[in-house]
């Protein structure tokens, strides 16, 4: 804040400050940036004569280029922190004020070589009318930065367009998401939340990136063939047996099987089931002890003289997706792709 309040572009909100930017100067607008030598407006329906330059715009262009060194300082560390500071705003306000700069310099440039443009410049520039509009170079900038840091091209069309309101700059807007783009692919492949993914390390799987895994499941699943499974029996395991599990393991859920000796699967009952029900049940029945038996099947197995069982078969998913050993890495990265699987 104290950084900030000294500079007028900086202490306004960043959507005031992008529609400031956005604005083409006429007759109600009076800020430093719109004040420029003899422009004279007589009528408001008339087109904008272009004018040089006076002091209020060349104030206002190094309070710009200072307001967006400091954003751009600002955003990233705010984003590098995870603070919700927000992207997308500030992204569009520091490509609309590198476009506004660039918008006000090829106005000027026109202005001092009116009487001998480029050929590219004859036509509408060599009237008296301005044929450069500082507003739609910072709508421009605005995409293009956005369009680079989060490499997004349809949408973020879309988005312009229901900010500006107006289809006449669509192509503009078009070619600078595609520009944008292109540039920042040929940097890096990633956008910034991309980055940031595969910055932190998140199990996320692209649907865009291809897998050339020559392996099997057998090869990279955990545990490996000749270590122990941690599963629970469908009518033999119990309380004490099912809290020793889930202490010394990190998974977020177990198979159920059959038994120890045959281990065909039943389903499968996920962690937080797990806590839910045993907690549950503690707070259901007076005395929860450690030989309890914790039943997941339909028909509860008679108990003599020991302590009630407790039914968990309502959690349990008898219908899990399930591969065998020898199913090829490529399916099953397809698989964890597509159908979002998330256990371990």
């Amino acid at each position: 804040a104290l950084f900030a309040f000294p500079n007028k572009y900086t202490r306004m909100n960043a959507s005031e400050l992008i529609y400031l930017l956005f604005t083409q100067c006429g007759v109600t607008n009076e800020h430093d940036i719109c004040d420029y030598v003899d422009r004279n407006f007589t009528n408001a329906n008339h087109a904008v004569p272009i004018a040089e330059a006076g002091y209020g715009v060349y104030t206002a262009l190094w309070q710009l280029s200072l307001a967006l060194v400091f954003k751009m300082i600002i955003t990233i560390f705010t984003f590098g922190m995870k603070v919700p500071a927000g992207l997308f705003i500030p992204s569009l306000a520091m490509g609309a004020i590198v476009g506004r700069i660039v918008g006000i310099g090829m106005e000027q440039f026109v202005f001092s070589y009116h009487e001998s443009l480029p050929w590219f410049f004859e036509g509408k520039c060599s009237q008296d009318e301005s044929c450069i509009t500082p507003g739609l170079y910072a709508m421009v900038g605005a995409a293009a930065v956005l369009g680079g840091v989060t490499r997004m091209t349809v949408s973020l069309i879309v988005i312009m367009f229901e900010l500006t309101g107006g289809v006449r700059y669509i192509v503009p807007l078009m070619a600078a998401s595609m520009a944008s783009k292109w540039v920042g692919d040929a940097l890096g492949r990633m956008g910034i939340y991309d980055a940031h993914i595969d910055l932190n390390g998140y199990p996320f799987l692209d649907v865009k990136d291809e897998f050339g895994h020559t392996t099997l499941a057998a090869d990279v699943m955990q545990p490996q063939r000749n270590e122990p499974l941690a599963v629970i029996t469908q009518d033999s395991t119990t309380v004490a047996e099912l809290q020793q599990i889930m202490k010394s393991t990190d998974h977020n859920g177990f198979p159920v099987v059959v038994s120890r000796e045959s281990q065909y699967l039943v389903g499968f009952v996920l962690r937080r089931d797990l806590l839910l029900a045993t907690d549950n049940a503690r707070a259901r029945l007076e005395s929860l002890p450690g030989s309890s038996l914790c039943v997941f099947t339909q028909h509860v197995p008679v108990v003599g003289s020991g302590p009630p069982p407790i039914k968990l078969r309502k959690i349990v998913d008898l219908a899990p997706i399930t591969i065998t050993d020898q199913t090829p890495m490529e399916t099953v990265v397809d698989m964890f792709r597509k159908l979002g699987l998330r256990q371990t």
